[in-house]
């Protein structure tokens, strides 16, 4: 059974090859991706990579401040950008018009993806945002809104609400009623938006929200029991599960009531039972709650795996004048997963998303070979999922300037833009002159390590930490190095992992232990004598032995 590798792209980016890029530029000079740009090339090339599900990011109607290509503009007081956050969601049973050649046949363009997706042999994986909608959610539903439901029969979030009253529980939202609300920022084009009573932000029970927080969308109100907001949200699921897509990325479940989630995943899965729900989660003392319990099949190993990957690679990144008992110690894998190992098989490992900064970028490791040690352990060392972000493989900095997003080492998720590497990745799987040499040499470097991870001793094998046994070993340092061993009947693979600045020559020993627990063959591998491996700084060493 090949390893569940999900791609995520964002369509609005992908195929984008010809954007002016300009700072804060509109549609019309940076230009934006559609669904068609999301072709037989583009599936080819994911098949490549192992690809099994593709999660397309920023699909749901969306509030933006752009009336082109369709699109109805919302406050430039509140919308983050010009395009806008694919998580303040305008209509939960729409898609972005500017996502499709004519918008007005949007939905079917998009069918039409999902048709394609399947056909390419890909699952479709797309957003779920239960916590939050956009503030003006369901000012460009169809009219006439009657009973609290558009002219398509779908129902519209706060349209029958009790606006006199801070809560209610048939309410969707929260209101301030006597107050209007006070944005933190002043509307660059001069027209300020009205909103009263206030309604609470996404992460704020204000009628004041801060910079910081979620300004540009407001809080839904589920309760602790069961409210007519749990039904409306379980037709939005139900909706896109009708439109063939295979699964969601959950945003922010914990700011949601367990009882909700555990709920909704039932009532869909008595309707579509093969659908995938992933869970963003946090903290990591409820991911087995909300594995186990509340039955989200993946969740987002963000503070366990991607955290200790994070912190290793960033502060073992070059010997800048760091003292050595400054370094963040490899010791910290061991530790992980001897935490989390009994979940393995439900956590999504991953080095980028959206959120988070590119790898190549100033603020990671500077270089996206760099993160090659990070990518062998975490894609290698479990059977767990593993996550891809679009442009990563040919080592995406994030160091563009775009606008509202600004120099921070991410790709914008806010902004009109043309992503230059992406660009030349597009160009290079059509047949054209596209990628710069390096990015050549690290998109080939993840195929292979990708397709190692499809190998049985990977997808299926059990797992074995050597560590401990080679504290003493030559050139092994605990510190900076981390090896593990992979077993499946057909083959065992032992990779040792590089996190120093610096080249190594290092002697990994397989103990006895290892040997009789996974009953490896000893014409496999000599107990007795160790493998002599040398690892370039920042890389990882795979050793396959059949």
């Amino acid at each position: 059974m090949p390893k569940t590798v999900i791609y995520q792209m964002l369509p609005r980016l992908w195929g984008n090859t010809e954007g002016l890029n300009h700072r804060g530029g509109l549609i019309s000079e940076n230009g934006c991706g559609r669904f068609s740009d999301i072709d037989s090339n583009t599936f080819d090339y994911l098949h490549t990579l192992g690809v099994t599900h593709i999660w397309y990011t920023g699909v749901v109607r969306h509030a933006t401040h752009s009336s082109q290509r369709g699109c109805s503009s919302s406050s430039a007081q509140w919308v983050k950008g010009d395009a806008g956050s694919p998580y303040a969601i305008t209509d939960w049973f729409d898609v972005n018009p500017y996502l499709a050649d004519d918008p007005s046949l949007r939905m079917e363009e998009f069918e039409d993806l999902v048709r394609r997706t399947h056909e390419a042999g890909f699952k479709v994986i797309i957003d779920f945002v239960p916590n939050h909608v956009a503030r003006d959610y369901g000012a460009f539903s169809p009219e006439p809104i009657v009973g609290g439901r558009d002219a398509q029969g779908h129902p519209v979030l706060g349209a029958l609400d009790d606006r006199s009253v801070h809560w209610r529980e048939d309410n969707d939202f929260f209101y301030y009623p006597g107050a209007a609300l006070t944005l933190p920022v002043e509307s660059p084009d001069g027209v300020p938006y009205h909103e009263f009573p206030a309604k609470a932000s996404g992460n704020c029970y204000s009628s004041s929200p801060g910079m910081n927080d979620w300004y540009d969308t407001v809080k839904l109100n589920y309760c602790d029991y069961h409210t007519p907001t749990w039904d409306r949200m379980l037709e939005v699921l139900l909706f896109w599960a009708s439109k063939g897509v295979d699964g969601w990325r959950c945003d922010m479940v914990e700011l949601v009531p367990m009882g909700f989630c555990q709920w909704v995943i039932a009532e869909v899965k008595k309707k579509y039972p093969d659908v995938t729900f992933i869970a963003e989660v946090y903290q990591k003392q409820l991911y087995f709650k909300y594995i186990h319990d509340i039955g989200f099949d993946i969740l987002y190993d963000k503070s366990g795996l991607y955290d200790s990957l994070s912190d290793i690679v960033r502060k073992n990144a070059d010997d800048r004048g760091v003292p050595p008992e400054d370094y963040q110690s490899a010791e910290r894998l061991t530790w992980n997963w001897q935490e989390l190992s009994d979940m393995e098989d439900h956590l999504l490992n991953f080095l980028e998303n959206h959120d988070e900064q590119r790898l190549a970028s100033d603020f990671f490791a500077g270089d996206g070979a760099h993160a090659m040690a990070a990518l062998h352990v975490s894609l290698l060392s479990s059977k767990a999922p593993f996550m891809l972000y679009a442009g990563q493989e040919v080592g995406e900095r994030g160091m563009d300037i775009e606008g509202k997003s600004g120099l921070d080492g991410r790709t914008t998720i806010f902004d009109w833009w043309r992503v230059p590497s992406l660009g030349r990745l597009y160009e290079q799987i059509h047949g054209k002159k596209g990628l710069k040499a390096p990015e050549k040499k690290l998109l080939d470097r993840y195929r292979s390590v990708l397709e190692i991870s499809g190998s049985p001793a990977i997808s299926e094998g059990l797992f074995y930490d050597l560590c401990y046994c080679n504290y003493s070993s030559d050139g092994f340092n605990p510190r900076r190095h981390f090896a593990f061993l992979r077993h499946a009947p057909a083959e065992t693979i032992i990779v040792v992992a590089n996190f120093s600045p610096s080249d190594a020559s290092i002697c990994v020993s397989v103990p006895q232990h290892a040997m009789d627990l996974f009953s490896i063959p000893s014409s496999r591998i000599d107990p007795s004598v160790p493998f002599k491996v040398k690892v370039k700084a920042f890389d990882a060493a795979v050793i396959r032995l059949r």
